[in-house]
């Protein structure tokens, strides 16, 4: 499958099957994050697996879960972030959300579903997971097996705004 078909065929799952993701596919899921860049290769990603019974109730009070059988918690070290000198962006953001991605086509690839989350209470992730004061959590993303019929991959024709509403070449 080509990258183009691989993107069209991931979509937002909410509902999951009880099915455990294998240890090898998670193993792989976690190494597409590692291998994705980072500003400046500062890797400040820091992922908490969450696939107990206990780990998933913990989650399940800082967001919907979906019944899935696991999480990634994505967070950010802010003593790792790059940041921009010249107007102090620091960029945890948007590495997080690069090794969002990398992990959840990975998923894809590998016969997963995945739902991104950026829905969920920040003060009750960090309390629940017991992060310390320099990781901020950015997202969650649910991995699993899908339950329920897959949304088509056609259905981007529909639900995406045409090229020219988004692309503009050199100048805007």
């Amino acid at each position: 499958m080509d990258f183009l078909q691989l993107a069209k065929k991931r979509y937002a799952c909410r509902q999951y099957s009880d099915r455990k993701v294998e240890r090898e596919k998670l193993e792989q899921i976690l190494e597409a994050g590692r291998v994705a860049p980072t500003g400046a290769n500062r890797q400040p990603q820091r992922l908490v697996v969450i696939k107990s019974k206990e780990g998933m109730e913990r989650l399940a009070r800082c967001t919907r879960d979906f019944g899935a059988p696991l999480a990634i918690l994505v967070c950010a070290d802010t003593n790792e972030v790059w940041t921009r000198k010249y107007d102090g962006k620091q960029i945890s953001d948007i590495d997080a959300t690069i090794i969002t991605d990398h992990m959840m086509l990975q998923a894809a690839s590998l016969g997963l579903d995945t739902l991104w989350i950026c829905m969920f209470k920040p003060e009750v992730v960090r309390e629940e997971f017991a992060l310390p004061e320099n990781l901020v959590p950015v997202n969650i993303l649910l991995v699993g097996y899908g339950d329920g019929e897959a949304a088509s991959p056609e259905r981007h024709n529909e639900t995406r705004k045409p090229i020219e509403a988004t692309v503009w070449y050199e100048h805007f």
